[in-house]
């Protein structure tokens, strides 16, 4: 069905049911308890989990099928953010053309870098596209300004001309809409006693990205997927064949380029925002992270990866000394200024620390992410019980007939 096979079928349909359902079962703990803290239902960081959901499958495809490791991939996040807040500003509030044009600009875009970085593999690559998004950073910081905005960024202004949309009501500020529906925007609904809460933009944002990973399941099965691993298994070898590998690893480089400059829009749909951070290499790396984390190669790990940082970044991180005091509360004094001591450094300003552990437990004990340790408690819990009837090496015993 839809020219997936059973197994990818199956796997698309996990992630329309977890992305639908994501806003519910991210909110366990009643607001009153002490562990509402860890809840993550709420539509700001439902939208960042798939917007940078959408970053990292698209990273994937280049990263995860041909081996090729860019740092430079924030600058296409960027180029797609600005593309979309000129849409904004210029022509219509509608996401629709801010969105459209950020993949276009961003395609373009990584043509251009990757046309030159490609002429080089390995470590030299990945420098090469640092260099890149370095000196975009760079531009959009302090020499672009007039288009850029600087250092402030740019945002919709009452006086801008949106030559698509209608005067502004008094005292109304420009947002971001689809077809009137803005996308900050949120509604209820009563179902046998449950409130249910709907984010606008979360559900266009989430549409998105599984149509996102629709497309990167077709790469990944196609003759085009195959060739990519292809490169990554023996690029010599295939050159060996006549096959030049440059065509398909540029090809890969702009598509992941497209996916970033998606999500870059997406960003600016969202908070109606840009600015030249989304361009500075802590972005590119925290993409890398995102793929690591969840399994690189895999298809559902990078979004896995990009919502467990997500989730650090924006709730371990405000997990401050006032909280652990009130978590250890029943325990003795001493005990609870001990534990607040010891844990505080891994939470609030310190997250990067969990993080940073997280990521050194990962690559040394499960190389192939989050998804290799699924596939592990999988393997455990699917293994057939040895019989009695069966001796150490598996092979059965003998009837007393033999």
């Amino acid at each position: 069905m839809l020219g997936l096979n059973r197994k990818d079928f199956q796997l698309l349909l996990l992630v329309i049911v977890l992305t639908a359902l994501a806003p519910f079962f991210l909110n366990p703990f009643p607001v009153e308890s002490s562990l509402a803290q860890f809840n993550a239902g709420y539509p700001d960081l439902m939208q960042r989990f798939v917007i940078f959901g959408i970053f990292a499958i698209g990273f994937n495809i280049l990263f995860g099928l041909t081996g090729y490791l860019s740092f430079g991939h924030a600058a296409f996040l960027g180029a797609g953010s600005y593309a979309a807040i000129w849409m904004m500003k210029l022509l219509t509030m509608n996401i629709i053309p801010a969105v459209t044009l950020s993949i276009i600009v961003a395609g373009v875009f990584s043509l251009a870098v990757g046309f030159i970085s490609l002429r080089r593999s390995g470590i030299y690559f990945s420098i090469l596209t640092l260099a890149f998004a370095q000196m975009s950073y760079s531009l959009a910081y302090s020499v672009l300004t007039p288009i850029t905005g600087g250092e402030t960024g740019l945002q919709p202004k009452i006086s801008d001309p949106r030559i698509f949309d209608g005067p502004l009501a008094a005292g109304a500020s420009p947002r971001a809409s689809l077809f009137g529906l803005e996308m900050n925007s949120t509604y209820e609904m009563a179902v046998g006693g449950w409130l249910f809460t709907f984010n606008v933009g979360y559900y266009i944002a989430a549409i998105l990205m599984v149509i996102s990973f629709y497309v990167a399941i077709r790469i990944f099965r196609s003759p085009f997927g195959l060739m990519l691993r292809a490169v990554k298994s023996n690029q010599n070898r295939l050159g060996y064949t006549g096959v030049s590998s440059r065509p398909y690893t540029l090809a890969a480089f702009v598509i992941s380029g497209m996916y970033a400059g998606l999500a870059g829009g997406l960003l600016v749909a969202m908070d109606s925002q840009a600015g030249a951070e989304r361009m500075f290499w802590t972005a590119s790396g925290e993409v890398v992270l995102m793929t690591i984390l969840g399994g690189a190669g895999t298809l559902i790990g990078p979004v896995l990866g990009a919502g467990l940082i997500k989730y650090l970044e924006n709730i371990v991180s405000k997990i401050n000394e006032t909280v652990l005091t009130a978590w250890f509360d029943w325990m003795p004094s001493v005990l609870q200024d001990i534990l607040v001591a010891v844990v505080y450094p891994f939470v609030g300003k310190g997250w990067h620390l969990t993080l940073g552990l997280m990521f050194m437990l990962v690559v040394i004990f499960l190389p192939g992410g989050l998804m290799e340790g699924l596939a592990r408690i999988g393997a455990l819990f699917s293994r057939k019980p040895k019989s009695s009837d069966d001796n150490v090496d598996g092979a059965a015993k003998p009837s007393p007939a033999e």
